[in-house]
């Protein structure tokens, strides 16, 4: 996608994950995690900015940018807790640092309070942590999923493209709206766009939220405060169930902060992992 590309490939329990890596083999390692309906592609800035001081793991999720899509792929947050864990243990990451965007906030969750990842330090990013959560939208696609799927390309391409643009405040840049909407068009794109949707369950945070005072290391929450898809107030409500976490609001940022903020976001994420 443009001058974003993942070299490397790893074969996970549910297909297909291509990552790479940034900076000093000997610095302290950083993983980022994206969300949905997005990919690493979002984390290209900071990535290369935080490659300054930092090892950047980035990876696109499976059945998402330019990881495997395929028919009856489990791409369910569920699935994707596990293959981060893995994952992990594929890197030799044994407490790295995470930074983790929207959906990939409760991934990075599950990992940890499940699975048993360590982390030396947590950022989340307008996470996916409290219910309730998915649109109005999201709920109507998730419960038609089978409707969607036979959209004409271009109606959907309509879609995924109004879509992607609401969840920035300040706009996005035509080639970046069109590097954000590129994985989900095409013969594999148009059904794992709404297979994704179809398979976002709330029950994955459910199993989880009450174990937040549980996270016992740094946490350090960042939200921009136009954020449509999940209000601030989340974020406020987030910070009172984890102990001793910091809320950081980004004014004028929408929920895709790396697109509207990219440089206080960078800013703020350098300093907590400083």
């Amino acid at each position: 996608m443009h001058d974003w590309t993942l070299g490397k490939t790893y074969r996970s329990k549910a297909g297909e994950v291509r990552w790479d890596v940034l900076g000093d083999e000997h610095a302290d390692p950083v993983v980022l995690l994206h969300g949905t309906p997005f990919s690493s592609y979002v984390w290209r800035g900071v990535a290369r900015a935080l490659a300054t001081n930092h090892r950047v793991y980035v990876w696109d999720m499976p059945g998402y940018g330019t990881s495997e899509m395929s028919d009856g792929q489990d791409v369910s947050l569920a699935a994707q807790g596990e293959v981060f864990t893995e994952l992990l243990a594929h890197w030799g990451l044994q407490e790295p640092y995470v930074v983790a965007h929207d959906f990939g906030g409760a991934v990075s969750l599950r990992a940890h309070l499940l699975h048993g990842a360590r982390y030396r330090a947590l950022a989340l990013v307008d996470p996916v942590a409290l219910a309730p959560w998915g649109s109005p939208f999201f709920r109507l696609v998730g419960a038609n999923a089978e409707v969607f799927e036979q959209l004409p390309p271009a109606l959907h391409g309509a879609l995924v493209r109004e879509y992607v643009s609401s969840a920035s405040n300040r706009g996005l840049h035509p080639a970046v709206l069109e590097a954000l909407a590129g994985p989900w068009l095409g013969d594999a794109g148009q059904p794992a766009f709404y297979r994704q949707i179809a398979q976002a369950d709330q029950r994955y945070t459910d199993e989880i939220q009450g174990r937040y005072g549980e996270l016992a290391l740094p946490v350090l929450i960042c939200w921009g405060a136009s954020d449509t898809w999940i209000p601030v107030a989340k974020g406020h409500e987030l910070a009172a169930l984890v102990p001793g976490s910091r809320l950081h609001p980004i004014g004028g940022a929408g929920h895709l902060v790396q697109e509207d903020a990219p440089a206080e976001l960078t800013a703020a994420l350098a300093g907590f992992l400083a």
